[in-house]
């Protein structure tokens, strides 16, 4: 069974960098059949896709975040991590990390299924 579990600070204050893991168990993250995401979700907002790391290590950024955001990965640990900097309240949000069953690539950009998400995390951005 295929689990993805997030960890990380419920509370981070503004201008600090937000880190938040995503331990993957059940599968690797290695393989180029899977890509693996954060999405989040302010109160009383849609989701936001917020980016992707590939298997080769490729990353892409929604514009929105890009400046501020990295995504990382450690094979030897089958987790990934995300960081975003500067974080305002506006960062306040659940996040999830999700995998991708990739169907296809356009260029680098994986496309597919996002099949598996984990529980998710309250992150509150506040002095």
């Amino acid at each position: 069974q295929v689990q993805l579990q997030e960890s990380g600070p419920g509370l981070v204050k503004p201008s600090q960098t937000l880190t938040l893991t995503c331990a993957v168990s059940g599968t690797s993250i290695a393989p180029s059949n899977y890509a693996w995401t954060w999405i989040r979700q302010p109160p009383g907002k849609g989701l936001e896709w917020m980016g992707v790391s590939t298997y080769d290590g490729n990353t892409q950024y929604s514009p929105s975040v890009k400046s501020r955001t990295d995504i990382s990965r450690d094979t030897s640990k089958n987790q990934f991590s995300l960081q975003l900097s500067s974080v305002t309240p506006e960062d306040t949000a659940v996040y999830w990390c999700v995998r991708i069953r990739v169907t296809m690539y356009s260029g680098i950009y994986p496309h597919g299924e996002y099949d598996t998400w984990g529980q998710g995390i309250q992150v509150t951005v506040s002095s």
